[in-house]
C-alpha cells in the first residue's frame, strides 16, 4: 500500500491517492515507485492520480468508483472536477454554467 509522508492509499483497489499535506508545484514525489515532478500545487486532503487514467476510466477511492474520467489523467495530476464527472450527482462546471445561461 502507498503510503508516505506526502500521500496516503485509501484502498487497495483505488487508482488515485489523498494528499497528506500541501504538495507544492515543482515539488518532486515518488508516486508507485517513480519520482513525479508536480505541475500544480495539491492541497491538503485532494486527489492525485496513482497511475494515468484513461478517459472514460472510473476513478475509484475507498474501493469505489466515485465517477469518471473526462480527459486522461497523468500520474500525479490532480483529480478533481476539471477532469472527472462524479457518478451520482451533477457535477459543476464552467460549461454546466454557459448551459444553464442559455435557457
Amino acid at each position: 500500500m502507498e503510503n508516505s509522508d506526502n500521500l496516503i492509499l485509501l484502498d487497495k483497489n483505488d487508482n488515485i491517492l489523498v494528499a497528506r499535506r500541501e504538495i507544492s508545484q515543482g515539488e518532486s514525489i515518488f508516486i508507485s515507485g517513480k519520482e513525479v515532478k508536480m505541475h500544480a500545487t495539491v492541497n491538503l486532503g485532494f486527489k492525485v492520480a496513482l497511475k494515468e487514467i484513461a478517459a472514460g476510466e472510473k476513478i475509484i477511492k475507498f474501493g469505489i468508483p466515485i465517477g469518471t474520467a473526462t480527459t486522461k489523467i497523468m500520474i500525479g495530476e490532480t483529480v478533481h472536477v476539471h477532469n472527472i464527472k462524479s457518478d451520482y450527482s451533477p457535477t459543476y462546471t464552467i460549461q454546466n454554467q454557459r448551459e444553464y445561461e442559455r435557457k
